[in-house]
Order: C-alpha cells, then sequence, then structure tokens
C-alpha cells in the first residue's frame, strides 16, 4: 500500500499517493444536492427529507473525502444496529476503497473487521458504531472524534445525539463537525425538526451552527435512470406517508403515536388547526386541576389544567423536573417537589386562590418503605386522587381530545409555554411489542400524567360528518354515514 502524506480531494474523485504511487479514486459526479452536502463545512449538517435522496452516497463520499484531505483525522459513521452498518456503509466503503483489492499498491485504504474501522496510509479512520439503546452509549465512554455522521438520525433519541457529539473533541485544530441524514418519522423526529427544519433554539445553541438541506427523490437522478417507476410506488402510498417518503414533510408525523398534535403559530390566537396556543388569563369561574408523574433519576412532571363550560381542557402551567440532558430526572425528593408545588401554587396567578384537585399515577400510594410518596405529598398539603392507569383507554382519551372537529377545533390545548409538553409528546412512538401502546423506553412522563387527567375526564369520542369516498362501495351502502376519525377508530370505545 502507498504510504502518503498528502490527499488532494475533489468533488467528483480523489487522487491517493504521491508521483509514482498515486492512486486515482472515483468517486462519481454528485448532483446538486449532494454536491451542497459536500461543500458545506457548518458545524451541524443535516441532509435528507425524501426516502431515496441519495444519502448514503453522501455520506461515503463526505467521510472519504474528509479522511484524505485531512491526514490524521477519526470520523465516526452510527446507525441504529450494527447489520444495517454492514450493508449501508462498510460493504460499499470497502469496495469503494478497494480495501480487499489483491495488489497492494491499488488499494486506497485497509479494513480491520475486529476493530470494525477503516484505516487510511495518512493516519486518518473512519470508525463503524451503533447505538440501539442507551446501554450502547458506554461504547463511546472515552472516544474521540473529529466528525461524525448520524445515519437515520431521526431514530435516535436527543439524548444520545447530544452524547454522541460530546465525543466530537480533540486537541488538533480540526473543526469538530456533525452530519445527519433523516427522513420524517421515528423516535428523534421531534429534535431533528426542532433543530433543522423549524430552527427553534434554545440555551447556547446557535442558528449559525445548523443547517438543513433538503433532498428529494427527485434530485436523484441516478436512481430515477435506475428505476424509474421508484415515484409511482411512493405516490400509491397513503396520503401521510406519501407526503413524508415523497415529499420528505416534516410535518407529517409518520409513526408517531400523537400524530394527530399540531404546533402551528399561525393559529396560536384563533386556536383552528392547532393544539399549541397563546396564554391567556383563566376566568375565576373555571375549574383548575393538578396531574402529575413521580420520578428520581427520571423526571418527574406536574401539569395544570383549567376545564371551560364546554369541558375542553387547556394545559396552562407545568413543573418539569429534567436536567439539560433529556429524561434525565434532576433528583430531587419528594418532600423537595412537592414543597415546590405548594409554593407555585400559592404564588402564581394562574393558580392563586384556587381550590385545585389533583390526580396521580396509583404507584405513588405503595408503601413498602413505610411511607408513600402520596402521604409525603399530603403532609405538603398537597393532595391527590389515584388515576386510572388504563393504558389503552387513556391513550384513546387523549386521542378523542386531540380530534379536531370540522371546523378545527379539539378538546385539548396546550399554552405554548409549557415547553415540556411541546417537545416530548411528538417523540412518542408506538411500542413494537403492544401496537396499541407507546414505546415505554421513551421520555413519557408529560404523556402519562396527561393521560392521568383525560382519563379523569372522559369523553365519547368526537364524530366528524365528511363525505366517504365510495372507492369498494359500488352498491352506496356507506353513502351519507359519518365517520369517526381514523385516528381514534382502533381504539376500545369507552
Amino acid at each position: 500500500m502507498s504510504t502518503a502524506s498528502d490527499r488532494r480531494a475533489a468533488a467528483s474523485g480523489a487522487v491517493a499517493g504521491d508521483g509514482d504511487d498515486a492512486v486515482t479514486l472515483d468517486l462519481g459526479t454528485p448532483n446538486p444536492r449532494q454536491a451542497e452536502f459536500l461543500r458545506s463545512n457548518v458545524q451541524n449538517v443535516a441532509y435528507g427529507g425524501a426516502r431515496g435522496g441519495g444519502k448514503s452516497w453522501a455520506v461515503q463520499r463526505k467521510a472519504v473525502l474528509l479522511a484524505l484531505a485531512h491526514p490524521g483525522i477519526k470520523i465516526a459513521i452510527v446507525r441504529k444496529t450494527y447489520p444495517e452498518l454492514t450493508e449501508n456503509h462498510i460493504k460499499p466503503l470497502k469496495a469503494l476503497l478497494r480495501c480487499g483489492h489483491p495488489d497492494p499498491h491499488q488499494r486506497i485504504a485497509s479494513y480491520n473487521d475486529k476493530l470494525k474501522e477503516i484505516s487510511f496510509p495518512n493516519g486518518s479512520y473512519i470508525l463503524f458504531k451503533y447505538c440501539a439503546t442507551d446501554h450502547d452509549l458506554d461504547h463511546f465512554q472515552g472516544t474521540e472524534f473529529n466528525a461524525l455522521f448520524l445515519d437515520e438520525a431521526t431514530q435516535f433519541s436527543e439524548k444520545q445525539y447530544q452524547f454522541m457529539t460530546a465525543c466530537l473533541r480533540g486537541v488538533d485544530d480540526f473543526p469538530k463537525r456533525s452530519y445527519l441524514t433523516c427522513n420524517p418519522g421515528g423516535q428523534g423526529h421531534g429534535w431533528v425538526k426542532r433543530l433543522f427544519v423549524d430552527r427553534r433554539y434554545r440555551g447556547l445553541e446557535d442558528p449559525d451552527d445548523y443547517v438543513f438541506i433538503r433532498a428529494g427523490v427527485r434530485d436523484n437522478g441516478a436512481l430515477m435512470e435506475a428505476d424509474p417507476d421508484y415515484i409511482k410506488r411512493l405516490q400509491a402510498l397513503p396520503p401521510k406517508q406519501r407526503r413524508a417518503w415523497l415529499d420528505g414533510d416534516f410535518n407529517v408525523l409518520d409513526g408517531q403515536f400523537f400524530e394527530e398534535f399540531t404546533d402551528d403559530p399561525s393559529h396560536y390566537d384563533d386556536h383552528a388547526w392547532t393544539h399549541v396556543i397563546r396564554p391567556f388569563d383563566i376566568p375565576p369561574e373555571w375549574r383548575v386541576y393538578r396531574s402529575y408523574d413521580y420520578g428520581y433519576a427520571r423526571p418527574f412532571s406536574v401539569g395544570w389544567w383549567a376545564m371551560d363550560y364546554d369541558g375542553v381542557l387547556y394545559r396552562i402551567l407545568e413543573m418539569y423536573g429534567c436536567t439539560e440532558t433529556p429524561n434525565e430526572g434532576v433528583k430531587w425528593a419528594p418532600e423537595r417537589q412537592f414543597a415546590e408545588v405548594r409554593r407555585v401554587e400559592r404564588e402564581h396567578p394562574y393558580l392563586r386562590g384556587r381550590k385545585i384537585r389533583g390526580v396521580a399515577d396509583p404507584a405513588i400510594w405503595g408503601d413498602a418503605s413505610g411511607i408513600s410518596v402520596a402521604d409525603v405529598a399530603a403532609k405538603q398539603g398537597v393532595f391527590f386522587d389515584k388515576g386510572n392507569n388504563d393504558r389503552i383507554n387513556g391513550w384513546a382519551q387523549m386521542h378523542y381530545r386531540m380530534a379536531f372537529d370540522d371546523h378545527g377545533k379539539a378538546m385539548l390545548y396546550v399554552f405554548d409555554t409549557c415547553k415540556a409538553f411541546i417537545r416530548t409528546i411528538p417523540e412518542m412512538i408506538y411500542s413494537t411489542t403492544r401496537p396499541e401502546d407507546l414505546d415505554t423506553s421513551l421520555e413519557d412522563h408529560v404523556a402519562d400524567e396527561s393521560r392521568y387527567m383525560c382519563m379523569t375526564h372522559a369523553i365519547k369520542p368526537r364524530v366528524r360528518t365528511v363525505d366517504i369516498p365510495l372507492g369498494d362501495d359500488p352498491l352506496n351502502q356507506r353513502t351519507g354515514r359519518s365517520k369517526v376519525d381514523p385516528a381514534i377508530s382502533i381504539f376500545t370505545k369507552i
């Protein structure tokens, strides 16, 4: 294998080696969106949108170009599972870089299967890592990268993303960068959409450090030439899935548990076709309630709700015991949690002077240690009724309330100051083992206490009078019938 001290890289190809030892590597010709991704040097770049946008091709070329152009750097390519890494990146890169070529002088790089890494003669490395669960983050302890490629980023939680980007460090002068590929949907849909699509930033996040390169399937000329019927197959999908996969529409929560949840700032004042609204003064006659989900190592969640004369619930205030790391609790003892609840209810103008009825997870009445969490709350003057923990019917109630009527009005609204609800509810996805339940490994604390509240004030499913396409109904048997909103039709009726 050639020993090189210099590498020259271009968008369509690269040269490895010096003089007579030089080996030309044909990287192919990028489409305009891929070329934009290859040129980008912003600190955090997300590339994607539609399926078939050429994301894997772009990741592999970008990683190779960085490795050749910057001797001695370490690059990580991460996917959810190792089999996905093998099929989508390791095999193609081994072929591209001629890692197994019988002539050592024709090899651009070498692959070590034990270490799961590709090494270049200039001292650069491409490392392949997976992260299926939070436990896999242990493999990243003490690891340093110059560049991180997070492939299919919406499959990862925000906590996992933050942990992995914390590995972007080192004493060299190479600017540390993260590159993400993404499609709508998955547990990470919310944070990817927030950072790269909606561009809503908090804390020390700098808008100049984030860019989103939207890639559509039609941008991928190579795919269109190889498979001209691909678009037709996408067009045949159900409407929401079609918008997500064909158009790359991040406003479609494909695979999300609460796919009806909508946050539309243009309707914050008229309360139509949005669940998030602008705060307003609570009329003194409205009833106010409190919902609670206990947490210590994981966040605790308190939600305060107002109910109007029509039975509509408004989440008006919340207290969420979370550190800056998602799904990590502040480790407040119950005494401190309820002392703070009591203080807020004494001082906040929404709550001061009101009689507040609470509902909580029935588990807080367990007293194996001698005194229950509910007892601790009562000593602080904070009282709860036992919540109904029927998960399936509880989720059904949330769906019933989130369903819009023909005028775009819902039975559940959230003040735009309730950031924990707005952040975590869109991140909920379906369980793979219990189809009508959500994935309990996620940050579901706000969802749980909201479920207790909705079960306390159960409603019937709302019926929308909409025209039903005849489709396969030639006898017109369904003509004129009312239709229950499809988002709630799969749930058990209360």
